[in-house]
């Protein structure tokens, strides 16, 4: 990717468009089920489950992030799944509900040419499905795309990554068609939607930030007004201090108490303005990369890692800031409820410095999700 900030804006494909969404395009794109780049080396089950509940993560999205100065990383793929368990999302932090992976190629490998994709379709790949198979010959999940080293036990065709995706494909037909078709029919592979567990699939377009607006921009502490719009549920504060019960609380706090509170709200405000302003200008962004040079936008003081908090890689580098997912991107994920919803501030990607790693294997990079503040909501 180039030199700045990139951002990232979601795009339907349609069904003419999935064909540049497969594997063979390097996508970015979200949702739908991985566009896997290596065939060697993808995460098991184990390694997609929430760690709070242990359920399946869906794949949510994936960012092709080659680096043009290494050999091995001509093609590289960044891929980040999240639990659909909307409990999973209370804490902030590292992990928990989310997990991402990287995976590299170079130029020249076993799976793809070295020529860059056609502009166009290729006869007969607009309309074909998601492969239910690599053509390494490992078996991917019928619900996740997923690895998928169970298998039916009564036609041994079908693959799942465990037992959840098994029974909920059962359920949405598989038992209608189990051990109906012949060896060779490749009808039987016919891939179910699972829109109850995928997230809507969209193709992720890459466009630089502009550079009008500085990257070292910064609220006036003066403009208590901007500062005090940020927030609706400071101002009902406010309004509540002047009287009544409210107000008789904030009296009976101490002079220094009531100073380290204004300090914090001033502070808080001032971070939830510099996001607004930054992210003004193109309000629909997914996505914001910047690999190494400036780091991430924070939606609020509250839960920002320090450096001991981003883990080195198992090669013994440290990891850098690469890319982060706005909450915009919830808009486009089809997950509001009445009751509990997943929801994030911004969730944001550290991956190895070094790039360590090659073609063989998807290396666990590492996540932080950081929530807007209860007085920025």
């Amino acid at each position: 990717m180039a030199a700045g900030v990139e951002l990232g804006f979601a795009e339907a494909a349609g069904p003419a468009g999935a064909w540049r969404l497969r594997s063979a395009c390097f996508p970015s794109k979200v949702g739908g089920r991985p566009a896997w780049l290596g065939e060697a080396g993808l995460p098991g089950p184990a390694a997609l489950r929430c760690g709070r509940c242990q359920q399946p993560c869906a794949f949510l999205l994936q960012l092709y992030a080659p680096l043009p100065d290494r050999p091995d990383a001509f093609h590289r793929t960044l891929f980040v799944f999240a639990c659909r368990g909307a409990a999973c999302y209370r804490l902030p932090g590292p992990r928990g509900p989310l997990c991402v992976f990287r995976n590299q190629l170079p130029r020249r490998n076993d799976t793809y040419p070295a020529e860059p994709p056609p502009e166009e379709p290729p006869p007969g790949l607009a309309a074909a499905p998601p492969p239910l198979r690599l053509r390494s010959g490992a078996a991917l999940c019928r619900v996740c795309g997923c690895l998928g080293p169970r298998v039916c036990g009564r036609c041994r065709r079908a693959a799942y990554c465990g037992p959840q995706h098994q029974a909920l494909d059962w359920r949405r037909g598989h038992r209608r068609s189990c051990g109906k078709h012949a060896a060779g029919d490749d009808s039987a592979d016919a891939i179910p939607e699972h829109n109850e567990f995928l997230f809507p699939e969209y193709e992720i377009l890459i466009e630089p930030e502009e550079p009008e607006f500085p990257a070292d921009s910064s609220v006036d502490p003066d403009d208590e007004q901007g500062a005090v719009d940020t927030s609706k549920n400071l101002k009902e504060q406010g309004e509540l201090g002047a009287t009544g019960s409210a107000g008789e609380a904030f009296q009976s706090l101490d002079e220094e108490t009531l100073e380290a509170m204004a300090k914090h709200e001033t502070e808080e405000d001032k971070i939830f303005q510099m996001f607004k302003e930054r992210v003004a200008a193109e309000p629909e962004q997914i996505i914001r990369y910047c690999r190494g040079r400036e780091g991430p936008i924070w939606v609020s003081s509250e839960n920002i890692p320090d450096e001991k908090d981003i883990p080195n890689c198992s090669c013994g580098a440290k990891r850098i800031f690469e890319f982060q997912i706005m909450p915009q991107l919830l808009n486009h994920l089809q997950v509001d409820s009445l009751g509990e919803s997943i929801d994030w501030g911004t969730l944001v990607v550290y991956t190895c410095a070094d790039n360590c790693g090659g073609g063989n294997e998807y290396l666990e990079e590492f996540i932080w999700k950081q929530d807007f503040s209860a007085g920025s909501i």
